[in-house]
């Protein structure tokens, strides 16, 4: 952190910073504040759209926006629209997909614990792929899958790579519960499982290494181990998964997605893979996280003995990164972003836990004060899609903006939401 203004490189392509005040796709953070109050989250649509187009034209078709990250109607039709697939872990979000009017052959199913239901369900709408993840999906597929209902598959196998990221979004090594490891000859012995059934075709391997990745070296092992493995299979596609990371705070830098895709053929090049391969990958913080903002509305300035304590009114039910892997962001006054951030501050939100920080030291202007708003950039990414009713707290609204017009395309929820599932009786 720094007691300089904030960078400009963390906010989304469109974003403007003047002395008194920011604007996103041409719309003021302030008069989205007013209208449809804080927290918000707010996207920069044609920042959205330029990371679509540009993993759309890195990577072969097939290559999927990881919906994880990010998901409801609008982004899952966007993500479509400029050329991606859209990869879905569960029920609900293929549900979701399909509603936005996303065809199914666009849509990846994944998940290492697939109920029967679900499994049924992308094979009768006609899923583009279903990434198969243990031997119990296999037995499901013999029973469900016919040559007269036929599904398209790739294998999920684990390289047994440990990305250099957090022990919690690690997921190549092989102490892992997703997919089957290649060095047991479980990954063997699923693709010739596979194989075997009617109506099954196997087009290749699925490795994801883990999440928020800055260095491309352990896609190269992946890589290196992938093409030793299947070198004889004659699949047609190979996914590398995603996990790029993005800069979050001053002093991170990561490769773009351009520079991610040229290191992954080259690697895939240099492993001695059919050249007319088709090479996936399924992108999703390095699309949405630098493309949303969060917008707070500051409640409370505590000073105690140790630090100063900034109480905004959201926190952890928005934002539980923090919480869950000590994640790192920056802040800014939204009516002074050009000012030093002389103010040290814990920012924390309005939640029944001490753990509920969102920054642990942040730094704002000295006149940040009760009723100022404060925004935390690049948080496109896993906040919305993580976001919980904790202490009954509804889920912000969120924002698109673009060429100076703002979209709600999720509103508030309210007290009537949260109590909608509540059933009465005796």
């Amino acid at each position: 952190m720094s007691s300089k203004p904030i960078l400009a490189s963390l906010f989304p392509d469109g974003a403007s910073l003047r002395p008194d005040g920011v604007s996103v796709g041409g719309v003021d953070l302030r008069e989205l504040a007013a209208t449809f109050g804080t927290p918000l989250f707010v996207y920069d649509e044609e920042t959205l759209r330029a990371r679509c187009r540009e993993a759309a034209s890195c990577f072969d078709d097939g290559v999927a926006f990881a919906s994880k990250s990010f998901l409801c109607g609008a982004m899952a039709r966007l993500a479509c629209e400029e050329g991606l697939c859209v990869d879905v872990a569960t029920g609900g979000e293929l549900d979701i997909v399909l509603r936005s009017g996303v065809p199914a052959e666009r849509v990846i199913l994944h998940g290492n614990n697939k109920s029967a239901d679900e499994v049924k369900r992308a094979i009768e709408v006609g899923v583009h792929r279903l990434v198969v993840d243990n031997f119990e999906e296999i037995d499901r597929l013999r029973e469900i899958v016919h040559a007269q209902q036929p599904v398209n598959v790739l294998v999920r196998v684990t390289p047994g790579v440990e990305a250099h990221t957090h022990e919690y979004v690690r997921t190549g090594q092989e102490d892992t519960k997703f997919g089957f490891s290649v060095a047991t000859g479980d990954a063997r012995r699923a693709i010739t499982q596979l194989r075997s059934i009617p109506g099954v075709t196997v087009h290749g391997v699925h490795a994801h290494i883990g999440s928020q990745i800055f260095e491309v070296d352990g896609f190269r092992e992946s890589i290196a181990v992938l093409g030793e493995f299947t070198s004889h299979d004659d699949f047609d596609e190979l996914c590398i998964g995603g996990g790029l990371g993005v800069a979050y705070v001053e002093g991170e830098s990561a490769p773009s997605i351009t520079e991610w895709a040229a290191a992954i053929r080259a690697s895939i090049a240099a492993s001695g893979l059919p050249s007319d391969l088709r090479i996936l990958a399924e992108p999703g913080r390095a699309i949405v996280a630098q493309a949303g903002i969060t917008v707070y509305t500051v409640g409370v300035v505590k000073p105690v003995t140790q630090r100063t304590y900034m109480a905004v009114d959201g926190g952890m039910s928005d934002n539980p990164r923090p919480v869950l892997y000590g994640s790192g962001y920056e802040a800014f006054d939204v009516d002074r972003p050009l000012e030093p951030r002389l103010q040290e501050v814990r920012l924390v939100g309005k939640h029944c836990e001490s753990g509920d920080v969102l920054i642990d030291e942040a730094y704002l202007p000295e006149e940040t004060k009760p009723g100022s708003l404060v925004a935390t950039p690049v948080t496109g990414a896993y906040g919305y899609s993580m976001a919980s009713n904790y202490n009954r707290v509804p889920r912000p609204a969120v924002v698109f903006v673009r060429d100076g017009v703002a979209r709600e395309v999720l509103r508030r929820e309210t007290f009537d939401d949260l109590a909608r599932l509540e059933v009465s009786g005796e």
